[in-house]
């Protein structure tokens, strides 16, 4: 059933115009990406949190930030899929930190981004 509802959801996709990513660019389709996964204001706080401890976390988010830990879990999963935290496994528990690497390149792409000239007309005013 499962296969089934990803079939039809692909085909909505295709025929009804759901998304249409493949007409943008690979680094416009990046950026969005980027933006979904931070436009979340938990991951922004589990983000903060982990850089302020200048250490991996293990464990300490739940009672940080307040959340289920399903919810953290979730929120982390997201994080984890664009790379900007990495997690090792220490016995029961996950522990996560920022993923250096990472975290640069990010930044240099939003750098970019917003280091667009803008070019401001009076049509507005």
């Amino acid at each position: 059933m499962i296969k089934i509802y990803i079939v039809i959801l692909r085909y909505k996709e295709k025929v009804m115009g759901l998304t249409k990513s493949e007409i943008f660019s690979d680094e416009q389709n990046r950026l969005s990406s980027l933006f979904k996964v931070l436009a979340h204001p938990a991951r922004i706080a589990i983000l903060q949190y982990i850089i302020n401890q200048k250490a991996c976390i293990c464990n300490a988010l739940v009672e940080e930030l307040g959340l289920a830990q399903a919810t953290i879990s979730q929120h982390l999963k997201e994080l984890k899929n664009i790379g900007i935290i990495q997690g090792t496994i220490e016995g029961k528990s996950v522990c996560y930190c920022i993923d250096e690497n990472i975290w640069k390149e990010i930044q240099a792409e939003l750098n970019t981004f917003f280091n667009q000239e803008v070019q401001v007309t009076k049509c507005c005013t």
